[in-house]
């Protein structure tokens, strides 16, 4: 078992700041902020994923 938390980050050259990921998290870690997709929140992620199978830019990935 690691303790490592993986966090979501955004290639901003990739995004079009469609906000498909901020409507999917369940728990708000992304925000639309003048046209363009800010991770708020990452330490509220819980790893579900469903951020980047939303992002049809393939933007998102998770680090830790």
């Amino acid at each position: 078992y690691s303790s490592i938390k993986v966090r979501p980050h955004i290639e901003k050259q990739r995004c079009n700041g469609c906000g498909e990921c901020v409507d999917t998290c369940p728990y708000d870690v992304f925000l639309l902020e003048k046209g363009e997709i800010v991770v708020m929140n990452p330490e509220d992620c819980i790893e579900c994923l469903s951020c980047v199978e939303q992002c049809t830019e393939k933007a998102i990935y998770m680090d830790d």
